[in-house]
């Protein structure tokens, strides 16, 4: 198995990710495993954040949900989404629950693209 098919079975839109990129397999690549690492990396975001003042998480979701669906990561583009439209919404506590569930997924795209990392 090679690194675009294991992120098609976590529900990556690899064909919409390549297309976005015309076709290019080694930019799309190169563009998960290095910049899209870099920034999930900066801007992680805990679940554990303050109910009282969120607005930090607001910013580091709504850039992740962006680079997420720039490069169709489907389920943090998705989650993330969901996560910000929580928060604006005032429901931290439901935007918690939604972490809490999409944490492990991120931890599983992040080892698979970490695992094809060109300096590896």
């Amino acid at each position: 198995m090679n690194l675009l098919d294991e992120l098609k079975e976590l529900g990556v839109n690899v064909d919409e990710g390549l297309n976005r990129l015309g076709g290019n397999k080694a930019i799309y690549k190169k563009m998960l495993c290095s910049s899209f690492v870099k920034m999930m990396k900066g801007y992680s975001v805990d679940p554990d954040f303050d109910n009282e003042d969120y607005q930090d998480v607001i910013e580091k979701a709504h850039a992740i949900k962006g680079a997420a669906g720039n490069l169709s990561v489907t389920p943090l583009y998705k989650g993330y989404g969901e996560v910000v439209d929580l928060l604006r919404g005032g429901q931290p506590e439901q935007a918690r629950e939604v972490l809490v569930k999409m944490i492990p997924v991120q931890e599983q795209i992040l080892t698979i693209l970490e695992k094809y990392a060109p300096n590896k």
